[in-house]
């Protein structure tokens, strides 16, 4: 039986995922009740969940030409990854630097930060305006190195020589963290958080849920049966990690803070990729339920993470007064104004150059794959 050529799954755990982030950006803002506290306040694991999708469906792009004999083209993956996130991410950074009212925060970051995608280096929360970008940083260093490491690694293909490889990226990050929690105590966030060597972790186990997939598919298929069991297994992982990181300070440097920063972020990435794979299989609760919405939200996904922030921070200073009130109505005039924010840059910048990429990019075979990169819109 053929693949789908859209992942229902994929689409509810992207959805959660911007959800979850924006909720916790709202919390920072002040502009949620305290009884959403507990929920919003873990909002920012969203982010991870991102990491293990891109991790997941960028290795398979790279991966499957190798199953039909040829391999990727690198410059075609380059072009597609610029059509993806540059228009977009452009458009809203001149937005910062030309429309001073368009800050969540007063001060920015230096412009050839952005544009060298380098802002998550030396983060100060001094200067936090369009501070999620750090994100795309981590998410653009990985697009440059994986393909390269994909091609080295192919060339002669070793599962050895694979499985050493990805061991020792996790215990690397495991290692860096540790050393940089014991000199860095009161520093956690900026030193740890951000920067791209301490975040890699999710995108290291998205791509090793595609090398299982597409290369041992014995073992995909001995998986794709327990999706119930991969789903409960993966939330079991998140419940741990929530557990660890409960000290609301992470810079307390004792007990499960400092066990959750260090082997919290491996933990919840694999806890993470267990549920993805859940959503990929036949009998899992998330490949089976269709949400209603969650496709719409699944593609406005990074038109929302690019512009929640401001767009919320503008109708907390322009309406104050439903925002002040803090109850639904201003929870709903958030969702509303962020929504169509979003669509809007959907409409006019990201969906016309997603077709002139898909017009000007190398035409691949006829496959799944070809499908889904069609149709998936984090691809």
């Amino acid at each position: 039986m053929p693949e789908p050529s859209r992942l229902h799954g994929l689409d509810t755990l992207r959805a959660i995922a911007i959800l979850a982030v924006m909720l916790y950006h709202l919390t920072i803002f002040g502009e949620l009740t305290i009884r959403l506290l507990p929920i919003t306040y873990f909002g920012w694991m969203g982010v991870d969940l991102f990491f293990v999708l891109s991790g997941f469906l960028i290795g398979q792009q790279l991966l499957k030409p190798y199953l039909r004999g040829t391999s990727p083209s690198i410059a075609d993956f380059y072009l597609r990854r610029a059509f993806r996130i540059l228009p977009c991410y452009l458009a809203v950074l001149a937005l910062y630097f030309l429309v001073p009212a368009w800050r969540e925060f007063p001060v920015l970051p230096p412009l050839w930060k952005f544009l060298t995608f380098t802002m998550n280096f030396g983060f100060s929360f001094s200067s936090r305006s369009f501070s999620n970008a750090w994100y795309l940083c981590v998410e653009e260093h990985f697009y440059l190195l994986l393909p390269l490491l994909v091609v080295l690694l192919m060339r002669r293909p070793s599962t050895l020589k694979t499985i050493t490889l990805l061991l020792l990226l996790i215990a690397s990050g495991i290692a860096l963290r540790a050393y940089l929690i014991a000199h860095f105590p009161d520093d956690i966030w900026e030193k740890i958080y951000y920067p791209s060597w301490t975040r890699f972790d999710g995108l290291v186990f998205g791509v090793t849920l595609a090398l299982i997939r597409t290369f041992r598919p014995h073992w995909w298929q001995h998986a794709a049966i327990r999706g119930h069991t991969l789903l409960l297994t993966g939330l079991g992982c998140i419940a741990t990690v929530l557990y660890l990181f409960r000290n609301e300070d992470l810079g307390n440097n004792t007990g499960p803070a400092k066990w959750g920063v260090v082997l919290g972020f491996p933990l919840l990435a694999f806890g993470l990729t267990l549920i993805t794979a859940s959503a990929l299989t036949t009998n899992g609760l998330l490949a089976r339920w269709r949400i209603p919405g969650t496709k719409a939200i699944a593609t406005l996904a990074f038109t929302l993470y690019l512009t929640h922030k401001p767009v919320a921070h503008l109708v907390m200073v322009h309406v104050p007064s439903i925002t002040h009130a803090k109850g639904p109505a201003s929870w709903l005039l958030y969702a509303v104004t962020c929504a169509a924010a979003a669509l809007v840059l959907h409409l006019a910048i990201e969906r016309p150059f997603l077709r002139l990429r898909d017009r000007t990019s190398r035409r691949q075979s006829s496959t799944g794959l070809e499908r889904e990169m069609r149709t998936d819109p984090a691809l």
